[in-house]
């Protein structure tokens, strides 16, 4: 379930690809790449969102699982990573005069929401799957984002936070196959990357991280 470098014509050909993302069945296109970079204070604006939002994710995991010792710990110090980088986009963001405002949601991850089953422990098993989905095409995203950015400086504000954002999507994936057997952890996985692919398989007219 890794994917190969898309071939494409465009100026964002596969000389500059990032390698293959675990968990991904389809890569990001380059049309994507095209509308974010056209589109950047719109995308630096939902990075900040976007950065917000995995924070109450891990919260409301926390919340929801409060006796998971292994849970806790890891989602911990993922909310504290990811309110750190929503410090930081916030910070660009007034540097660039952007304003903190609302934008409308893709539908991206209610779609992912809609696989969730609603009987536990199937529920937990998707929770913490769509949300490695999730972090594992940002780390895609912003990964491409720190390849193509004409801009030097933000450019390498994107490398700085690969590591990071590799880890969260690993720490999903490690909690899942802890409590779950791998390849029952593998089949839904399969499942939920194919829907993944499908939702973004159009690209949404709004620039969004996950549009």
């Amino acid at each position: 379930m890794i994917f190969a470098p898309q071939q494409s014509d465009t100026r964002f050909a596969d000389t500059t690809r990032l390698p293959s993302i675990k968990f991904l069945e389809e890569p990001t296109s380059d049309t994507w790449i095209e509308q974010a970079i056209a589109h950047l204070d719109t995308i630096l604006l939902d990075h900040s969102h976007c950065e917000r939002k995995a924070a109450a994710n891990a919260l409301n995991l926390m919340c929801r699982y409060p006796s998971d010792g292994p849970l806790l710990r890891e989602l911990t110090r993922l909310a504290e990573e990811e309110l750190e980088h929503f410090r930081q986009v916030n910070e660009i963001l007034e540097e660039r005069g952007i304003p903190l405002a609302p934008l409308n949601a893709p539908p991206y991850a209610s779609q992912l929401k809609r696989q969730l089953r609603h009987n536990e422990p199937e529920r937990k098993l998707d929770l913490l799957l769509v949300s490695g989905l999730i972090e594992a095409r940002s780390h895609e995203r912003l990964g491409l984002l720190a390849t193509h950015l004409p801009e030097p400086d933000l450019a390498e504000f994107y490398r700085s936070l690969m590591a990071s954002e590799a880890r969260h999507y690993g720490i999903f994936w490690i909690l899942a196959t802890h409590e779950f057997p791998r390849d029952v952890v593998n089949r839904r996985l399969r499942e939920l990357a194919q829907v993944e692919s499908e939702i973004l398989a159009s690209l949404h007219p709004e620039p969004r991280i996950h549009s």
